[in-house]
């Protein structure tokens, strides 16, 4: 008898067993990798979702506002007239000290001028002698006329006569002339006020040796008229269509911290200066009671008069780079759009701007570096500007643009 041998029952359910085992296997990798493929794109999506930049915007804010500025100003008298002497001598007398106030024409120092007085002398002497010659002239021509119908003189010793009355008479108008120089001149031997007003210096004393003219030395006095001050103030070029002629301006002054003096712009160099780019302005004061003094510091505060409402940004928004400076903006389709801008006043906290904005672009507020034109990024928070901001109504010139 032969020995046992498989059935084929046997061999069927091993082939069916391993078929199915291998189809189960093959479900697996396939199950697997499936996921993995899934979990991989998951990921991808994932990092490029996380890779968009999400950014905060604003739009700006546009404000209508009464603005001012503030700058430092100097406080000079109305009218200040250095006073210098017209002669030279001695300073005999003075009358009026610092702070001492004066009358127009008050006599306020006298001068001792002995060499003057010396010419003026001999200016007289020599005049007195020539109108004594001219007489004499006018005598004789008179007589030798008497003579002439009796032919003793001839019309050549007439003219010759009358030649020399009118030299004469010449010499006595140039005597004359000079008497009046030299009288003119010892006039201001007595040293008198141009107008009322205060002498706010005084750089002589008696016995000092006086030298005529203004070149050679500081003013004998100077009289200032403090009733009325201008305030000189530099506003720099940006600012200088903004204030106009009339506009009220507010002065502090260090002496009096609790209070302020109502200035009125008055007038303009109208031109700027090329070193430090700036127009001085003139503002008029009124100081009747005064409290001010001419010389000082002050601080003045200037309206400035818009004709057009301007933009506001927050100063975070600003990009300042080898491109300029710009604004980043989302554009249709939440894209980054660059835009190049001017400023018009650093606020601190804000900037104003010049161009380079509409009042519906969406403002980055914040944008993230390496963020380039044309960048996909995610918008949160609302688009518009916060509600319940206070409205600057001044800001401090600080050099800022």
């Amino acid at each position: 008898m032969l020995p046992d041998q498989p059935s084929p029952v046997s061999r069927r359910k091993l082939g069916l067993f391993g078929a199915a085992a291998a189809v189960v296997a093959i479900l697996v990798v396939v199950t697997g990798i499936r996921a993995r493929e899934e979990a991989s794109a998951r990921l991808r999506d994932w990092t490029d979702d996380q890779a968009i930049p999400t950014v905060a915007v604003v739009q700006p804010d546009a404000r209508a506002l009464s603005a001012t500025l503030d700058l430092p100003g100097r406080l000079e008298a109305y009218y200040r007239a250095p006073i210098f002497a017209r002669v030279s001598g001695y300073l005999k007398s003075w009358n009026a000290d610092i702070g001492a106030r004066v009358k127009a024409g008050q006599v306020i120092a006298e001068i001792e001028a002995p060499d003057l007085d010396q010419q003026l002398m001999q200016a007289r002497a020599d005049l007195a002698s020539q109108e004594a010659s001219a007489k004499l002239s006018e005598a004789t021509l008179n007589r030798r006329k008497t003579l002439v119908a009796s032919n003793f003189v001839s019309a050549q010793e007439i003219d010759e006569r009358s030649a020399d009355l009118s030299n004469k008479n010449a010499a006595v108008k140039a005597g004359q002339a000079n008497v009046e120089r030299l009288e003119a001149l010892a006039g201001y031997k007595k040293i008198s006020a141009p107008f009322d007003g205060v002498v706010t210096a005084r750089d002589t004393d008696v016995g000092m040796l006086i030298n005529a003219g203004g070149g050679s030395g500081p003013p004998m006095f100077v009289v200032s008229d403090i009733s009325k001050l201008r305030v000189y103030v530099n506003v720099p070029q940006n600012y200088v269509p903004l204030v106009k002629l009339g506009a009220k301006a507010v002065i502090t002054v260090p002496e009096y911290p609790n209070r302020t003096f109502l200035a009125t712009v008055e007038a303009s160099s109208q031109a700027v200066d090329v070193n430090s780019g700036t127009t001085r302005m003139q503002l008029g004061l009124d100081n009747s009671a005064g409290e001010l003094l001419p010389g000082g510091y002050a601080s003045v505060r200037l309206s400035l008069q818009r004709d057009s409402v301007p933009l506001h940004i927050p100063s975070s928004a600003l990009i300042f780079n080898q491109k300029g400076l710009r604004v980043a903006t989302v554009g249709a389709g939440d894209k980054v759009v660059f835009k190049t801008v001017t400023i018009a006043r650093d606020l601190g906290r804000e900037i104003e701007i010049a161009s380079g904005l509409s009042a519906d672009d969406r403002i980055i507020v914040a944008p993230p570096d390496g963020l380039a034109d044309g960048d996909q990024v995610r918008v949160v928070g609302g688009a518009g500007v916060p509600k319940g901001k206070p409205a600057h109504i001044s800001e401090k010139q600080d050099g800022k643009g």
